[in-house]
């Protein structure tokens, strides 16, 4: 079996509603949710589980620290492009829908992403492997500290409640 780059593979779905079950979102939630791979800068998109809190578990008789593994933690945040009308100069209602999505602090969103061997540009399917999705809170939007480049604004996210390796429902 060959390796996959990750270049051109990985799908990112950002749901504005909350999906039914969302340890298991449906094809047709993902499909209909707002297609940010290409939205997405790749250099800094965050989205992984990190080291789990430890817990001090050191019985009496322990020589050395015995630790425990405690609650999850993730790491999220992203920054994205932003998209304007070229005769207006107005943002684009539709191509800018991921910034319209992020821009209020606090505001719940519920992102899934594909990295497999499947293209981005392929459709949810059934039984897609979702390597992590959940729900985050979404932060101020951030202009980068550079202003050169595409006009575009980091989104710090809180995870709240995630959900690693599962699958999209039929």
């Amino acid at each position: 079996m060959p390796k996959s780059l990750a270049e051109g593979h990985i799908k990112v779905a950002i749901l504005t509603t909350k999906p039914a079950n969302p340890a298991a979102p449906t094809v047709a939630e993902l499909n209909n949710g707002i297609n940010a791979a290409c939205r997405i800068m790749f250099s800094d998109w965050s989205w992984s589980a990190t080291d789990s809190d430890k817990v001090d578990e050191k019985a009496l008789c322990d020589r050395g620290n015995v630790n425990a593994f405690g609650a999850s933690n993730y790491s999220a945040g992203m920054t994205i492009f932003r998209y304007f009308n070229a005769g207006t100069g107005a943002a684009d209602p539709v191509e800018d829908s991921l910034f319209t999505a992020t821009k209020a602090k606090g505001t719940s969103l519920w992102i899934y992403e594909r990295e497999t061997g499947k293209l981005e540009s392929a459709p949810w399917a059934a039984n897609d492997e979702i390597s992590l999705g959940g729900e985050v809170l979404s932060d101020s939007p951030q202009k980068p500290s550079n202003g050169g480049g595409y006009i575009k604004r980091r989104i710090p996210l809180e995870p709240q409640s995630m959900h690693e390796n599962i699958t999209a429902a039929a």
